[in-house]
């Protein structure tokens, strides 16, 4: 058996941003066929949004804006990043230069080549603004839509 694509998606507090991209990649490779072939999770750098161990759900307008599409992340809980999880996963996709700072600290290196931002992947690489700031959830949601449909085209490669 092919061995899994494991993909994780990384913010802050993994109730915005990165669950956003879990979702929607899940949904993309759901409808094309391919969902056997991944492993899709997301995750935080920072522990804002986790007390005593329980993370908080995905920040109701950004689940508001999934639902807009069709997508559900019913039941996702904020989780911290590892460095353990540098040696589970192929890719650890950060929103921004930010994120790359803060994931590089807890995982200590990059040896492989692993850690990129969503949006590297696209003609146009950029960060991707934080909807809790910015309170643009529609642009959140249209950027991390075109990182993920670059990044399968590059898988895809």
């Amino acid at each position: 058996m092919k061995e899994k694509i494991k993909v994780l998606f990384l913010c802050h507090g993994n109730i915005c941003r990165s669950p956003m991209a879990e979702f929607i990649l899940k949904d993309m490779v759901e409808k094309q066929g391919m969902a056997d072939q991944f492993e899709i999770a997301s995750a935080a750098t920072s522990t804002e949004e986790i007390y005593n161990g329980v993370g908080n759900p995905v920040y109701p307008p950004a689940r508001e804006e999934l639902k807009k599409h069709g997508i559900s992340c019913e039941g996702k809980r904020a989780v911290q990043l590892s460095r353990a999880d540098y040696e589970k996963y192929d890719y650890l996709l950060g929103m921004e230069q930010t994120n790359i700072r803060n994931m590089l600290r807890i995982l200590g290196q990059d040896k492989d080549g692993k850690v990129k931002r969503l949006l590297d992947y696209s003609d146009r690489p950029r960060d991707i603004a934080d909807p809790w700031y910015t309170g643009d959830f529609k642009k959140t949601y249209a950027d991390i839509l075109e990182g993920c449909q670059c990044f399968l085209e590059y898988l895809q490669q």
